[in-house]
């Protein structure tokens, strides 16, 4: 086996040898960050970086720098149009999301447990998830207008289907000697559905949901694009249409932060409610 140091050997006819083994001196971040986060963070800072001199050497002056983008969100924060803007999209999206988990979940379980169910709706499941959101959005826009209505569509359709594919796929996976247990004992259906496959689908209807936030929230800012609703999607088009490209990235900034909450919030969820789901996760 060969054996690498850093430090000199001496030949064994002398008798002895000295090996200086490499190591490496502990940082002041080591017991506070993990090596993990310090290259995130590092990788995140460099990117600022490279974006703020790109912006300077090249690009006009409107162009948003991390610089500027910073200097403004104290004054974007505290905007009223922005502040309405923010609660009407987030409010769209919560009202979509409810619909489309009441209806995801009630679908989903009927595919996941039913045969025939599974085999008429399946294909058709399949084929809308796929259609991109932006070409139902002419359709979505004639059928409830230019109005909130239509943006509740495109969210609902941007979201539900996640939630009826990952929750189909856990009902489906129950393991059947749970099942063959709850018929010895006389269990009714509805009692199983509820006592047995709910609760073994809740890990698949969980990873559906963080899709369908996401989806959601892309759906309301395509939304409010195409059809000029009030909400942080026109906010931001409307800003960048007037040059004023730093208060439209904080617009950006507050949807990837609602983005990564969420993602927070369904995570600690399941460490809180699902001990047995995915342990290794806590080590992380």
């Amino acid at each position: 086996m060969n054996t690498v140091s850093s430090g000199p050997t001496f030949p064994a006819s002398l008798g002895w040898s000295v090996t200086t083994p490499l190591t490496r001196a502990p940082g002041r971040l080591d017991g506070l960050v993990s090596t993990d986060a310090q290259a995130r963070i590092v990788c995140g800072l460099g990117i600022l970086l490279l974006w703020e001199l790109v912006v300077r050497a090249f690009a006009p002056a409107y162009v948003a720098k991390p610089t500027t983008v910073v200097m403004a969100i104290p004054k974007v924060i505290v905007d009223p149009a922005f502040l309405g803007a923010t609660g009407n999209t987030l409010l769209a999206c919560a009202q979509g999301l409810a619909i489309s988990i009441v209806l995801g979940t009630v679908i989903g379980l009927a595919m996941g447990r039913s045969i025939l169910i599974d085999r008429s709706l399946r294909h058709y499941i399949n084929g809308f998830n796929a259609v991109p959101m932006i070409i139902v959005l002419p359709l979505v826009s004639l059928w409830f207008g230019y109005t909130s209505g239509a943006r509740l569509a495109t969210i609902v359709f941007a979201a539900i289907f996640s939630i009826i594919i990952n929750t189909a796929d856990g009902a489906r996976s129950v393991p059947r000697e749970y099942l063959e247990v709850a018929r010895s004992f006389r269990s009714r259906r509805l009692r199983m559905l509820i006592d047995i496959v709910m609760p073994s689908s809740l890990p698949y209807f969980l990873a559906g949901l963080r899709l369908a936030a996401g989806r959601a929230l892309i759906g309301a800012v395509v939304a409010e694009f195409f059809t000029a609703i009030g909400g942080v999607g026109y906010y931001i088009l409307y800003n960048s249409r007037v040059f004023k490209h730093n208060e439209a990235f904080v617009g950006v900034l507050l949807l990837a932060a609602f983005g990564v909450g969420f993602e927070v919030l369904v995570g600690w969820s399941t460490l809180r409610f699902l001990p047995w789901y995915r342990r290794d996760e806590k080590a992380d």
